[in-house]
């Protein structure tokens, strides 16, 4: 069990859409699946959980190719870590778990996969809160020097295999440290016990490739579907809240909300006075949003 969480949540191995995922529950009272970004794991919840899980059946998962839920090869069209496939995991995991509707909640890479879910399966999320991202074809349309020289992740990510892995894997901890100092306000208000967690992963190559895939996938197969749903006007078909940092990048100083009007009628924002990683340098804050927009 990982010890991170209170001691009544359970971790569990669940095989669901042809994948193994590393799954921690907690918790009692309607489900809300929360997924998690890069570069991290399930344990970014640490903070929140425990009070979350005084109202509501948590579900944490390890994306596909994060922390220790399998990382599968990718493919040439990178569709295995596509945002419709992790989706897919997602729902099949629900069903597993038997949740026929559920809230749910994403930071980063997760909140891509969540707002995938929305579309793909009408009707199966109750509410949804994105964490400090707009859509992927926005993050893209909206590039100019300063946001591709700041967000360099974006595009030296998903540069054809094995560039990438290769590059990272000869220091991953000076990578993936890097990014996390980069992104936090202050990297101290994360718990290092968190931080180490987030590291391990990286001593298996499957899982700097499988992220570096994830990437790729958000430059090719996520970026057309956006436009496939964008030119057909489809919209998330439930109610979105929107906590959004005030101190990530510079280029993420001003609201997302009217870009996620594009996307959804019902539309509420928070704006968080910390760096990327809100959940964590603000759980407080977080865990009474996520509270009052679930119940």
């Amino acid at each position: 069990m990982n010890v991170m969480f209170p001691e009544n949540f359970k971790q569990q191995m669940i095989s669901v859409n042809g994948i193994e995922l590393c799954v921690t529950t907690g918790g009692d009272g309607p489900p809300l699946f929360l997924l998690h970004g890069f570069p991290q794991t399930h344990v970014i919840w640490h903070r929140v959980a425990p009070e979350l899980a005084s109202r509501f059946s948590l579900v944490m998962p390890d994306l596909r190719g994060y922390g220790d839920s399998a990382a599968p090869p990718g493919d040439p069209l990178h569709e295995q870590y596509s945002k419709r496939e992790m989706a897919k995991d997602i729902v099949a995991l629900a069903d597993y778990l038997g949740f026929d509707r559920f809230a749910l909640a994403g930071h980063d890479r997760g909140a891509r996969v969540g707002y995938r879910l929305v579309l793909d399966h009408s009707g199966r999320v109750t509410k949804y809160c994105a964490i400090d991202i707009v859509p992927t074809i926005d993050v893209w349309k909206e590039m100019d020097t300063a946001s591709t020289v700041s967000a360099f992740h974006w595009s030296f990510l998903a540069a054809r295999s094995p560039l990438p892995e290769q590059v990272i894997g000869q220091n991953p901890e000076l990578f993936y440290r890097f990014l996390l100092q980069r992104w936090a306000s202050d990297i101290t208000k994360l718990d290092p016990q968190a931080i180490q967690a987030y590291l391990d992963q990286y001593r298996d190559p499957r899982k700097i490739h499988a992220q570096c895939e994830d990437y790729r996938a958000g430059a090719t197969v996520d970026r057309a579907l956006d436009q496939a749903s964008r030119d057909a006007s489809a919209q998330l078909d439930c109610p979105v809240m929107v906590l959004w940092s005030t101190g990530y990048l510079s280029d993420k100083a001003n609201s997302p909300l009217a870009t996620w009007r594009k996307w959804a009628a019902d539309v509420t924002e928070i704006p968080v006075d910390c760096g990327h990683f809100i959940v964590e340098e603000e759980p407080d804050l977080a865990a009474a949003a996520l509270i009052d927009f679930f119940n």
